[in-house]
């Protein structure tokens, strides 16, 4: 990925730290395999909550936010789980420079994910629709008396015409 050891294991850290915080992040192909490489195995390591599992997964991430999601959290999610707990999805590629782009995530928090979404959506909707109509409503209603008085104002303009 043309970078150096020491910028591409800050790299990967800081992208394993956001992949379990946030569940799922967006980066081109590279670097979520290189990521699959490395986060698979401290989940692994996870699954044994010891004190020394503990420390080499801190040795790795160096965020106790981090550690204690992975540990209290995901590592409960993935127990039954043999392996393969990240999934990587093409979704295209990126306008300015044309690398392939994914989104990583975790394989156990898709369906979370998927409900918050679909729960956002039907909220704007009904929101819009309600503010729609109270905006027609409005209208309709300054509408109408602006109506009323160009009706009113014509004959008078007549009169004085004639």
């Amino acid at each position: 990925m043309g970078r150096t050891a020491s910028h591409r294991a800050a790299m990967l850290s800081n992208m394993a730290i956001s992949l379990i915080k946030h569940k799922r992040i967006t980066t081109t192909v590279a670097k979520a395999k290189a990521l699959k490489k490395y986060v698979e195995p401290l989940i692994t390591k996870s699954k044994n909550d010891t004190t020394n599992s503990r420390r080499v997964v801190f040795s790795y991430l160096q965020d106790k936010y981090a550690v204690t999601e992975l540990f209290k959290e995901i590592s409960v999610k993935v127990a039954d789980r043999p392996g393969g707990y990240t999934r990587i999805i093409k979704t295209g590629h990126r306008l300015g420079d044309n690398a392939e782009m994914c989104f990583i995530e975790l394989v156990d928090y898709d369906e979370n994910m998927a409900k918050d979404k679909a729960a956002k959506k039907t909220t704007r909707t009904r929101r819009s629709k309600k503010t729609s109509s109270a905006a027609a409503a409005q209208v309709e209603e300054t509408a109408a008396p602006a109506a009323e008085e160009a009706v009113a104002e014509v004959p008078a303009e007549e009169k004085k015409a004639e």
